[in-house]
């Protein structure tokens, strides 16, 4: 399956976050806090609002991004991208599709004081 994206871009606003987030998880890969601010955008039932412009603090490739999980992830935006009705052969449209949901799902996470309280949310969601 063909990766939606060719890389995963994070503005200067995710990126202070995700610093946050490293200190206070342990979790130390940015690809990591990717996926599961991703995950935890995709489990909001609307669609996220596109962000302003992008001023681009991180970009992580697809295949590091996604890492074993590529064909998993690229589905799940595909089918979510086709239910909001973002046309999915638009590579700017799905571009900045996937980056609405990365950069609200980044923001989902910052209120995370420790790893534990990333479990503890997810099941009250």
């Amino acid at each position: 399956m063909k990766p939606p994206v060719d890389h995963i871009r994070i503005s200067s606003k995710g990126k202070e976050t995700l610093i946050k987030l490293k200190k206070r998880t342990g979790i130390a890969h940015w690809n990591q806090l990717c996926r599961l601010a991703l995950c935890r955008s995709l489990h909001l039932a609307t669609k996220p609002t596109l962000p302003g412009p992008l001023d681009t603090a991180i970009e992580i490739d697809w295949k590091t991004f996604a890492g074993q999980y590529d064909s998993i992830f690229s589905a799940l935006l595909l089918i979510r991208a086709s239910r909001d009705g973002v046309r999915v052969d638009s590579p700017e449209e799905l571009t900045s599709y996937v980056r609405a949901h990365l950069e609200r799902g980044i923001s989902t996470l910052n209120s995370i004081k420790a790893l534990g309280d990333v479990v503890v949310q997810q099941v009250r969601i």
